[in-house]
């Protein structure tokens, strides 16, 4: 199975700070999904994980967290789906990431990919999903209203990834009135609808 990982902490500039290896073809057990990867995307913890993973010697760390593919085959303990199904995620920090062919996931933090979502769409979405959305309900708790304060959430960059979500799930999940910044005209108008534009 192609991979892409690394051996080493190195400068993302050096020639050898990624590379194309080839690994065992991992096999489900237990929860696990094998999915055929179709997309990935790239997030920040990728540089930290490589900037500051431990590999042992003669081994490789494949990066990778959010993921939309196809799953292929199922352990033996899976009850959630079956091979065929589409779904999207975000890996696990203690297993090998998505930067694969095929990738081992356990069914419990899998989703079904949303049909209206292209393959490249759903891998966009896992981590900056969670993100937004642990932050508003979980750390600020937007849903519980303070004595004397205006219900409103202001959103710096409310285009970028994280931004964009947390407009959506606003929008959805709240009552809140929502301010955020852009400064172009394309995110500004991102920002309005909580979606990019399209090209």
């Amino acid at each position: 199975m192609r991979a892409v990982g690394f051996n080493q902490n190195q400068p993302i500039t050096s020639d050898t700070a990624l590379l194309d290896i080839d690994l065992p073809m991992p096999e489900a057990t237990g929860r696990d999904l094998l999915v055929e990867i179709k997309a990935i995307s790239v997030n920040p913890v990728d540089t930290k994980t490589r900037k500051n993973a431990v590999v042992e010697p003669g081994q490789y760390k494949v990066l990778g967290y959010d993921a939309a593919g196809v799953v292929k085959a199922v352990g033996p303990g899976v009850k959630l789906f079956q091979p065929g199904d589409e779904v999207y995620y975000a890996g696990a920090i203690n297993r090998q990431g998505t930067n694969a062919e095929y990738h081992l996931v356990d069914e419990r933090i899998v989703g079904a990919k949303p049909k209206t979502l292209s393959f490249e769409e759903a891998a966009a979405l896992p981590l900056t999903a969670i993100t937004a959305y642990e932050a508003l309900f979980h750390r600020m708790k937007v849903q519980d209203k303070v004595a004397g304060s205006w219900n409103a959430v202001l959103l710096i960059g409310g285009a970028g990834g994280v931004g964009s979500i947390a407009i959506q799930l606003l929008r959805e999940l709240s009552d809140v009135t929502v301010i955020a910044t852009a400064s172009r005209p394309e995110t500004q108008n991102c920002a309005r609808t909580g979606r990019p534009s399209r090209r």
